[in-house]
């Protein structure tokens, strides 16, 4: 069979199974104005959902940087409350020690209401604000006080829910967002997800609203960059600490550390 028909025939099987779900053709392709014409390209973008385990306290239960690591890849699914599914795999992850780290709110130890969830189990969210405005969200690990920050995701699916959710937390009206621009932040990623503070203390292992399933293909260590964080200047020491992690290469990482991955493919 030539190579064009094989490869027509494969495409077809695979849009035929039953292990992949159904979406939106007009919401993967849209080409509204202002939107990135760009093709999605990432393999990511075709989710296999059915039968997909959710990740349990097994894998939140490890050290802060082995989680931090460990989440790049996986996938993180939010459930609207009017059933739409937004799936996002995780690209960039910071780690906050906890005691010790002189960057992170439960540093010194300090227990308070605002950061409890810090404290708690492993896989608990920890979603606080900043500047009275935006969301950030943590999931907490190991260690007394010890969380990651997701920075960054890939969106995989809903995106034009996530342009709305986007939209509706900015006042100032703005041209449609690019994939890109949905989730390349903490807070971003919050906006499009529709995270706020309703989401503290919840437990990513019950909850019905929130919750990850593995990733494909896990990436191997040549592909994690291993940096400083992002806007901890002011920590001595602990603003030089390798302690923020992102996919190599990948378009939908925030702030991306040109020296490191020079130094890489050196």
């Amino acid at each position: 069979m030539p190579r064009k028909r094989k490869l027509l025939a494969q495409l077809s099987a695979l849009q035929n199974s039953t292990s992949f779900p159904q979406i939106d053709a007009g919401e993967q392709l849209s080409t509204s104005p202002g939107a990135d014409p760009s093709p999605k390209s990432s393999k990511y973008f075709v989710i296999e959902k059915k039968n997909s385990p959710q990740l349990q306290e097994d894998f939140f239960n490890q050290p802060c940087v082995s989680l931090a690591k460990s989440f790049l890849g996986q996938i993180l699914v939010r459930k609207l409350p009017d059933g739409r599914e937004l799936w996002g795999r995780i690209v960039e992850t910071e780690a906050y020690l906890g005691g010790e780290d002189e960057a992170s709110h439960s540093k010194g130890g300090k227990q308070t209401q605002r950061n409890a969830a810090m404290f708690m189990k492993p896989g608990t969210l920890y979603v606080y604000q900043i500047y009275g405005i935006y969301f950030c969200m943590n999931v907490s690990s190991q260690g007394e006080g010890a969380a990651v920050l997701l920075r960054s995701l890939e969106p995989l699916q809903g995106l034009d829910a996530m342009r709305e959710l986007r939209r509706a937390s900015r006042k100032a009206p703005s041209r449609l967002l690019k994939d890109w621009q949905l989730c390349n932040g903490p807070s971003k990623l919050c906006q499009a997800f529709g995270i706020d503070k309703a989401f503290d203390q919840r437990d990513l292992t019950q909850d019905a609203a929130i919750w990850m399933v593995p990733g494909q293909d896990p990436p191997g260590e040549q592909d994690v960059v291993t940096t400083t964080r992002i806007g901890i200047g002011n920590t001595g020491e602990w603003a030089q600490k390798p302690l923020r992690f992102y996919l190599r290469g990948n378009r939908f990482v925030s702030v991306v550390d040109k020296k490191m991955e020079r130094e890489m493919a050196a």
